[in-house]
Formats: structure tokens, C-alpha cells, sequence
């Protein structure tokens, strides 16, 4: 077992090429994993100021827009466990020219290795190809490979907004049990349902903008199974031990892969405390958090949406409100006819597996080896998160049960 941890520690590209033969993805994703696996024997996160973020973001900026321009106000921000993120104004003329104009910014950057090891030039172009069609920030500047950055990183547009009522604080972690209350609930509702049924209805005009996105066919499983794959490459690239539950459940998602009945764009992520809204004008003004995104099967959503895990129970403490909104069922009605697109009971029990198989994974595999390596600028965090893999590993356990 020690040789095993040593070497997911520091692996060879012996190890890393056997993985990647092992479990194939994506192409980027593939490249995502290959860099991770490459540094992974390197400096752990070492502490950047705020003025040696601020030059290499003017490197960033001055590599890609020739006009004169100044940063200013630049700060931290807080909140995710995943990205390091600043805000920033931008003083310039714009793309188009013009006169000077002060515009909200942010930087959102990865550590050395984060709880989920994504891909910001997909990031970037998830985002990008949502502009207009839902409320998302508008997206400048990418460094895909931290050229320029310590680390890989975009820039998009600061929106204003909140995550939660203030007047309902909660010391939990941002969108678990989020309480709208009775009044704001049903305003919410309708824009959350309006918006998943507009990323889950993709125009090809707006695919054509995910070049580093491999397009499913219907009817096959293929982008299903490379999906399966990428995750079970993430355990084996980080897992402490074997847990025989992973290769059941992997077994089993292989096995089971239904043929895609439509293609659409998959957040990974779409839940409360991943939107911001407005409290004096009660409108979302932008989802975030695009990192988890792929094409593929709209159930996976729908299954991570309605999970208990972002939901609570109403007022009469019985009627339990998915991503504390709407009940389970009113919610997957409503979604049906906004989208016109069908909700199969099935695909929604296989995504139950699939979404408890990567959350198992992400906690007891990379966060545990994240916090231990001292990759991430939140260690205590990333490590309180992987004890909760305990309490999923027995969820996946009991779903597996019920379809075994």
C-alpha cells in the first residue's frame, strides 16, 4: 500500500500512460489529467500576494489587448473551495474602442491541484456559448495553460448579487439548505427552471462554440462511458486505497449506460448557491461555477438538482423542496413542459449512482490527497469536505442495492 501511495504521489508517465490506456475521455479532459498527474510531484500552493496576481494578470491582459489600460481596486474573494478568485475594475476602452470606461472584473484561477481537476478553457467556453441565452458573466481573457498566471485561468465580467437571502444567513457551506422563503420561492423557481431547460436545449450554433468539447451521438453510449471513465481515472489517480463500492458502482454505470436520447449541455453544478440574484429586483443575474460542464444527457442535472443534499423541507416540515424551490415532482413537471423535453425515471435512478460514484470519488480520493499533498489554498476546508464521503459512499451503497 505505501508503494501505492508513493506513486500516485509522484508518478512516472509509466503510471500515468497505464491509467490513461486504462480509462480514456476526452481529449482535454485527458490533457487536464495528464498536467495534474506531470506537476503532482512539484511545489505544493505556495501563497501569492495580491500585487503578484495583479502583474501577471496585467501580463495576461497587455498579451491579448493593445490599448492602454490600468487595474484597479483589486481584492480578494471568498467563497468555493475549488478556485482562487480575485475582483478587480478595469479602466480601458473596451474591445470596440471608445472612451474610458471602468469595468467590474474577475479572476478565477486554480490551485496547484483543486478538489475537482477541471478545464478552464471549457470553463470559458461553456460560459461563452450561454452569453445571451441565460444570465452568465460576460467572458474576456483565458490563459488555458498559465502562460501568463501562476496557474490556468479566466477572466469574466464581476456581477453583483447574492447566493442566499441575507436575512436568512446560514453557517453552512453556500447552497446546502438554502431557505428563499415562501415569498421569493416561486420567483425563483420559475427563472431557475426557465434557465436549466435553455442550457439543457443547446442550438448547434451554440455547440460549435465547445471545440474542446467531444460531441455525443445519440443513441450510443460512448460520451457516457468516456464520462464513467474520466472519473474513474480520478480515483485511480488519487484514491489513498481500493474501495471494492468504486468498482461495483463503475461496473455497474459501464454496464448499465443508456444510449443518449438528446444532447445538451450538462452544467454538472446546477443547484442553489451556484446563481447569484438580486434582492431588490428578485432576478438571477448570473450562474457561475461552469468547471464540471459537458455534452451529454440533461438527467444528470436533473438527478444532482433534486438531490437531498441541496434541498429542505417546507414550512409544514413534511413537503421536502428540491434546492429548497419546488417539491420533487412539481419540479420535474414544470421542467417537462418548459423544456419540452422528457424526464425518464431510470436515467434519473442511473445518475444517482453516477452523481453519489463521482462525489465518493472527489471526497475520498482527490480531497483526501489534496489536503494531504498541500495543493490548495483551502486545506482545512478540502479536508472536512472528504469526510463527507463517508455519508455518500453509503447512499451510493444503497442505490446500488436497489438496482442490483
Amino acid at each position: 500500500m505505501t508503494e501505492q501511495i508513493d506513486l500516485r504521489s509522484a508518478p512516472t508517465e509509466a503510471f500515468i500512460d497505464d491509467i490513461r490506456a486504462r480509462f480514456p475521455t476526452e481529449a482535454e479532459i485527458d490533457w487536464v489529467m495528464s498536467r495534474k498527474m506531470r506537476l503532482r510531484s512539484g511545489r505544493g500552493y505556495k501563497p501569492f500576494t495580491l500585487e503578484e496576481i495583479v502583474d501577471k494578470l496585467r501580463e495576461l491582459i497587455a498579451s491579448n489587448y493593445k490599448g492602454d489600460f490600468t487595474i484597479r481596486n483589486a481584492r480578494w474573494l471568498q467563497g468555493g473551495a475549488s478556485k482562487i478568485q480575485i475582483a478587480f475594475d478595469l479602466e480601458w476602452n473596451g474591445f470596440e474602442g471608445g472612451d474610458k470606461r471602468l469595468t467590474p472584473m474577475a479572476l478565477r484561477m486554480q490551485p496547484p491541484e483543486s478538489i475537482v481537476e477541471t478545464s478552464r478553457r471549457r470553463e470559458f467556453e461553456a460560459i461563452s456559448a450561454m452569453e445571451g441565452t441565460i444570465p452568465v458573466p460576460p467572458c474576456y481573457w483565458l490563459d488555458p495553460d498559465g502562460s501568463h498566471l501562476p496557474e490556468p485561468a479566466i477572466v469574466y465580467g464581476f456581477v453583483n448579487g447574492v447566493t442566499r437571502p441575507s436575512k436568512n444567513p446560514s453557517k453552512q457551506v453556500t447552497g446546502i439548505g438554502t431557505n428563499y422563503g415562501p415569498e421569493l420561492r416561486p420567483i425563483i423557481a420559475e427563472q431557475f427552471i426557465e434557465a436549466m431547460a435553455r442550457v439543457h436545449t443547446p442550438t448547434p450554433e451554440q455547440i460549435a462554440k465547445l471545440p474542446s468539447f467531444d460531441v455525443p451521438k445519440t443513441g450510443s453510449t460512448e460520451a457516457m462511458v468516456k464520462q464513467v471513465n474520466w472519473w474513474r481515472r480520478v480515483w485511480e489517480e488519487d484514491r489513498p486505497v481500493n474501495e471494492p463500492l468504486i468498482n461495483v458502482a463503475y461496473n455497474w454505470l459501464i454496464e448499465n449506460a443508456v444510449p443518449l436520447d438528446h444532447v445538451s449541455l450538462v452544467h454538472g453544478d446546477f443547484r442553489a448557491g451556484n446563481f447569484l440574484y438580486d434582492e431588490d429586483t428578485q432576478k438571477i443575474t448570473a450562474w457561475l461555477d461552469w468547471e464540471l460542464a459537458v455534452l451529454g444527457d440533461r438527467h444528470q442535472d436533473l438527478c444532482w438538482t433534486t438531490g437531498a443534499h441541496f434541498g429542505h423541507y417546507a414550512e409544514d416540515g413534511k413537503t421536502f423542496l428540491a434546492c429548497g424551490i419546488l417539491p420533487t415532482d412539481e419540479f420535474l413537471e414544470r421542467y417537462e413542459k418548459v423544456s419540452g423535453l422528457t424526464v425518464d425515471p431510470f436515467r434519473l435512478k442511473y445518475f444517482r449512482v453516477f452523481n453519489d460514484f463521482m462525489s465518493v470519488i472527489t471526497m475520498h480520493a482527490t480531497g483526501w490527497r489534496t489536503a494531504r499533498l498541500g495543493k490548495t489554498h483551502q486545506d482545512v476546508t478540502v479536508a472536512w469536505l472528504s469526510m463527507i464521503g463517508n455519508g455518500i459512499a453509503a447512499s451510493l451503497c444503497s442505490t446500488l442495492e436497489e438496482v442490483l
